[in-house]
């Protein structure tokens, strides 16, 4: 079953005014005012002016009073979509094919077919909302079956995700306001009017008289809402984007006849590219069928690509997961990813070097979710400090790891508390306990001394690290340290650590 996100930007307005100008300060309030003639009214606010106690719809006067160093700002809608048509156009590229604006405030986006590459619902929608914090976008991501209940459970629920399980709609909804079900303002206030004050209630109603008096929107507004009706997302598209279609006279179904159109698309595509000097990096197919649902596959590759055969494999190897239904009637190929690409002319020689491409295994594991990259250094004496993830077809970097003293294969992701038995300051351990196992130490090499990074935390000042390299009497070679020099307990608490473990 197609699942459905939504993505709320309650601050949209002030969260654009704040990247417009970065100097405005963090705990500063901002209010957004909107004129209408002589009134003028507060449109929106953030989080430190609705704290304050500013609410929208306020008369402008009145905020100003409340709170004296309030920031006004004049709403500016123009700005404010083409803001949204730009993080809309973000998260095309980074999480779906189909991603649409639910506008004035929200993105909406059909996550089948690419959520594995995110890793499941709950580390997508966690990796969207920390992606958007991280960009200073107040978000909330909601997911759910359908279009409607996605919406009203991000505006609705104050947690910043939102995860409502499969076939759970009903129960979802059923307490939440009438404004979040879409309607038109005139019948949600005769609704209110009437008594009417949540979604259960209203649905609960026999449907012929509410139709009969309020016309054919509510009864569409609920179906869609609970899926018994199809909303079709109208996905973003903009004349930069490459894009190739094919529309069928007769509805196709066969996979056969999938992977031969979609071949024939892939050629096309790949002409389009080379006219203008690109490669493609993430590739969605979009299946538009007789019923007017949609389905999308996501292929991506770890460099620019243009190559027909190895394009057209990557779709080959997932249509068996396209549901034709009743029949297929449009196919769509969009370069959505695409960077320069230009052609290389390779030396002749009598005997043709051997160069290993491992760029189509890093493709196809990358296609089937799993993440691939590599290991990168960073200068920095701090061992947890001197690696970083890098793409795995990333250039290779300047910096390089020190090589004065080993270091082990495997390094822990959080040193382990160990028991020690040592000659303070300068000895190693004569014996060690470790994961409730006794270790005698046979052989030893040290101490390699660390110091802490003190242009980074001021806490690192005087903290110091003795690593030692120990073979222990059953042949495992660990990576050792003492916090503290072993004299001074400013230096650190002179407790041992396990860091890493040798071949």
């Amino acid at each position: 079953m197609p699942r459905v996100v939504s993505i709320y930007l309650p601050n949209l307005a002030t969260d654009r005014i704040r990247r417009a100008d970065p100097s405005i300060p963090v705990e500063q309030a901002i209010a957004v005012i909107a004129r209408s003639g002589a009134k003028r009214w507060v449109s929106a606010v953030d989080a430190a002016a609705k704290k304050s106690g500013v609410r929208v719809g306020m008369p402008a006067a009145k905020a100003q009073a409340i709170f004296q160093g309030l920031i006004l700002a004049d709403a500016d809608p123009v700005a404010d979509a083409a803001a949204l048509e730009r993080i809309t156009l973000w998260a095309l590229g980074q999480y779906s094919p189909i991603v649409a604006m639910d506008a004035p405030d929200g993105i909406v986006m059909d996550t089948e077919g690419a959520d594995h590459l995110q890793g499941g619902e709950l580390p997508m929608l966690t990796g969207i909302a920390n992606r958007f914090r991280a960009k200073k976008l107040s978000a909330r991501v909601a997911i759910a079956d359908t279009w409607g209940a996605a919406h009203a459970c991000a505006r609705a629920i104050r947690r910043e995700t939102v995860i409502v399980p499969v076939g759970e709609t009903v129960r979802a909804v059923d307490s939440l306001p009438l404004s979040l079900l879409r309607l038109p303002p005139k019948i949600a206030s005769d609704l209110r009017t009437l008594g009417f004050r949540t979604i259960g209630e209203l649905a609960a109603k026999p449907r012929a008289p509410l139709a009969l008096r309020f016309g054919p929107e509510l009864g569409r507004r609920l179906d869609q809402m609970f899926g018994r009706m199809a909303e079709p997302i109208d996905p973003i598209r903009t004349p930069d984007l490459i894009e190739v279609s094919r529309a069928f006279a007769e509805p196709i179904g066969a996979a056969e006849t999938i992977d031969k159109y979609v071949g024939r698309l892939v050629k096309e595509l790949v002409t389009e590219l080379q006219r203008k000097g690109l490669g493609v990096r993430r590739t969605d197919l979009l299946v538009e069928k007789v019923d007017g649902t949609r389905q999308a596959i996501r292929a991506g590759t770890a460099k620019p690509a243009r190559d027909i055969a190895w394009l057209a494999k990557l779709f080959r190897d997932r249509t068996e997961k396209i549901e034709p239904g009743y029949g297929i009637e449009k196919l769509t190929l969009v370069a959505v990813m695409t960077e320069p690409l230009d052609a290389l002319q390779t030396a002749s020689a009598l005997v043709e070097d051997e160069v290993t491409d491992v760029t189509p295994l890093i493709d196809v594991f990358g296609n089937r979710g799993q993440r691939v990259y590599r290991i990168g250094p960073v200068a920095s004496d701090v061992p947890e400090r001197s690696v970083q993830r890098i793409a795995a077809v990333a250039a290779v970097a300047d910096d390089t790891w020190s090589l004065h003293w080993p270091r082990p294969v495997r390094l822990l992701a959080r040193p382990d508390r160990i028991d020690a038995i040592a000659l303070m300051p300068d000895y190693p351990p004569a014996s060690i306990v470790w994961r409730g196992r006794r270790i005698k130490v046979k052989r030893a090499d040290g101490p390699e001394r660390v110091f802490g990074e003190w242009w980074r935390r001021d806490a690192e000042l005087e903290a110091v690290r003795d690593y030692f390299v120990i073979e222990g009497d059953g042949g495992e070679r660990l990576w050792i340290f003492r916090q503290g020099d072993g004299v001074d307990p400013e230096t650190g608490s002179h407790r041992w650590f396990v860091h890493g473990i040798f071949a």
